[in-house]
Formats: structure tokens, sequence, C-alpha cells
């Protein structure tokens, strides 16, 4: 087929890639301006870019697509489709509209259920069993349009955002290109989603970062997978920020923030109610190390605290 492919992140770029192994001719890739990064905070292109330019395709990094320069650009290519992944723009329905197929987008859930920019977060921190990839016919809503095909994945009881992303974009990939097949040859009829069982996954907030001990043990550990690697689960120790990387269960009780145990197994800290036992955590301006190396250089002992911060420690 010929493709627009609008996407800006890692996600979209495992997509592009397939669709070009698969033979398709992707006329013109869509996606987001170059951002600044680092300490120099220099322009760095996105994963997308970065691919495009590699396979020698033509990039186009519009600030919005509805100037009439820019719908009279995509509607001159005369495409069977667009493929959109993580994109992060919204796209009028005139660009909804202009190829013969429409615009067909991967999402990284099972519609409805986590609608939005944030779906895999979402999936962890709710404590789901299964999420998957959904590839939908785009409508005017915000990922409501009807289902091509679906495939579910289940969650690991280790599995971050991280690793999950990366089972999601595979399967992604895969998907589309199968997807793409079957229209072509007039195998495949989009359904409606279900009626019921929406939900909504909202953009992650660095002021969700910060850790309430209160809160229950498994929930805190939910946020430490699902905030890794951003925004990083956040927390305060003797004044200094940290950011727990990776955690375990404990069934012990204390006071919620209370250290009830450090050493070489972790460092045990009382929750709403059991306890985390963090592994693997990292001061500001530091490395990330394990419990033990941690310890070597910032000692605690049971009965120290951990508080709440209010914002991005790192």
């Amino acid at each position: 087929m010929r493709l627009i492919f609008a996407g800006t992140p890692e996600f979209a770029a495992r997509a592009l890639a397939a669709l070009a192994h698969a033979g398709h001719e992707v006329a013109l890739v869509l996606t987001q301006p170059d951002r600044p990064a680092g300490r120099g905070m220099r322009l760095v292109p996105g994963a997308v870019t970065a691919l495009a330019q590699e396979l020698g395709l033509e990039v186009y990094q519009p600030v919005s697509l509805k100037d009439a320069a820019t719908l009279a650009r995509l509607g001159a290519l005369d495409a069977d489709a667009m493929v959109v992944a993580a994109y992060g723009l919204i796209l009028p329905e005139p660009v909804l509209a202009l190829s013969r197929l429409g615009a067909i987008n991967i999402h990284a859930s099972l519609l409805p259920r986590w609608r939005g920019a944030a779906p895999i977060q979402r999936a962890i921190l709710a404590g789901d069993a299964l999420t998957g990839i959904s590839v939908m016919r785009m409508d005017r809503g915000l990922d409501t349009g009807p289902l091509l095909a679906a495939e579910s994945v289940a969650i690991a009881a280790e599995d971050t955002s991280a690793s999950l992303h990366d089972k999601l974009a595979e399967l992604g990939a895969r998907l589309i290109v199968t997807v793409l097949a079957q229209l072509e040859c007039g195998q495949l009829s989009a359904e409606p989603q279900a009626a019921t069982g929406a939900s909504y996954a909202a953009k992650i907030a660095k002021a969700e970062a910060g850790i309430d001990w209160n809160e229950t043990a498994p929930a805190i550990e939910r946020k430490v997978r699902a905030f890794n690697p951003t925004p990083g689960a956040a927390a305060i120790i003797k004044g200094v920020g940290v950011k727990i990387w990776r955690a375990g269960l404990s069934p012990a009780e204390g006071t919620p923030g209370a250290i009830l145990e450090a050493g070489a197994k972790g460092i045990v800290v009382a929750c709403g109610s059991n306890a985390l036992r963090v592994l693997e955590l990292q001061r500001a301006g530091g490395k990330k190390l394990v419990a033990a190396q941690f310890l070597a250089g910032f000692p605690l002992a049971a009965g120290d605290r951990l508080e709440l911060s209010r914002k991005s420690t790192i």
C-alpha cells in the first residue's frame, strides 16, 4: 500500500520499521518537531525521525494539521491509508478522511479499556492482569473508533512500563502489518467498541510520582513499576530526594513511612498495610544502586523515615 505514517516515539518506530520491511510504500512520515534535551538543550530527533532518515523517507514535522497548506500536501499524496501510532497531535476530521481506507491507529490497550495518552502506565497502576494492542479505524472521538483487530498480552508481576512497552510495541508492529494485508484483500471489517468498560488513561503528571506511604504496599509496588522509566517513583529520606526503581513486597507491619529493616536484602518500609522492600534506588544527582550499595554511602537504620515527595526529585 501507499501510506502516510504518523508517529513520534520508539513505540511508533517499531511499527514504521515493520511496515517498511513488509514492502509498503511510505510516502510521507509525520512526526513531532525535534525537542530540546540534555544539559545543552540541543534539539534531538525522536525515534521515528531518526528511523525515517535512516530509511530515506521524507519527514514532515508540522506543529498542527489544521492549516490549508498541510491538508493540501497530505491530500496530494493519494495515500491508501494513514497509519498512526503515538503521534501526539490531534487529527482533524479532514485528515481522517483524506485516504482511501482512512486513518488506522495502533493503540496500546484493549479498547475501550484505557483510552488516552498513558494506557501502559495506567494498566500497571490499576493492577490489570491483561492489556494488549487494539488496531482501530479512527473517528473524531478519543480512541473511540471501531476495532479492526485486537490481541492481548499478560502483564507479568515484574513488568515495568519499559518492559511492557517493548512487548506491546513488537505486537503492534506485527499486528498492523497483518491488518493492512487483510484490509487490502477485503477480508476485514471494523466492529464497534464495547458499549461498557471504557476508562481514561490520563497523561502521567510529575506530581503523581510522590509515594504516599499510607497506601497499601501492593499499590506502591505497582507505582514503582508503572513509573519506571519515567517519571520514577519519588520519596524523601533525611531531606534527600530519591527515586525508587525496583521493589518487592514484605508482610511486615509498622507506621507508614518508617524503615523497619535496612540491609543487604533491601530497605523495608512500612506502608498503609504491609511493607515495601526497596531493592534499587537513586539519590538526586547519583546513580541507580542496589540497596546494599546505596546503604554503603547513605546509612539508614530501623526507625528512620521516608517522607512524601511533592515533586520529581531527579
